[in-house]
């Protein structure tokens, strides 16, 4: 693969990862702890899947970029918490998709590294749906300028 369509598709997931920052940002602790209704994982559990799963596939296509990373466990992690445990696995994701890039395959992931970046945009992009939703049951919805900046890539 060219090294440019490698790097942008690395700066895709980079951007795609400081969106999240970009939404904790805009969340105080009462948000980070809202429930969806009935019930089910609060905000801050919803960002500390999102981390986690990432750190699933880094054990397994990565041990070395996963070994550094800590599972997050509980729900009484701040934004801040949030934000340097999502900064470190996504490098440490980003550092695995140069790499399979370069090999043209990720590890236990099928068809290539392409699809294994969409699959994670869209696993996590779904779960951005859900704290969405959750923040809106709960009357903790961010301001419109944050809802829209959300799909403000080209300044991420």
């Amino acid at each position: 693969m060219p090294a440019q369509e490698s790097s942008q598709q690395v700066e895709t997931w980079n951007i795609h990862n400081r969106i999240h920052a970009f939404l904790l940002d805009a969340l105080d602790p009462e948000s980070l702890a809202a429930i969806p209704q009935p019930k089910g994982r609060s905000v801050a559990a919803q960002f500390s899947h999102v981390h986690n799963v990432r750190k699933m596939w880094l054990a397994q296509a990565a041990p070395d970029l996963d070994a550094p990373l800590l599972k997050l466990e509980g729900p009484d992690w701040t934004a801040e918490d949030l934000k340097t445990h999502l900064a470190a696995s996504g490098a440490a994701i980003a550092a695995l998709l140069e790499r399979a890039i370069e090999q043209g395959k990720v590890k236990g992931f099928k068809p290539h590294p392409a699809a294994f970046l969409g699959y994670l945009i869209s696993h996590e992009s779904h779960h951005r749906g859900q704290i969405l939703q959750t923040l809106k049951q709960n009357g903790k919805l961010p301001s419109k300028k944050v809802l829209f900046g959300l799909w403000e890539w080209g300044v991420r």
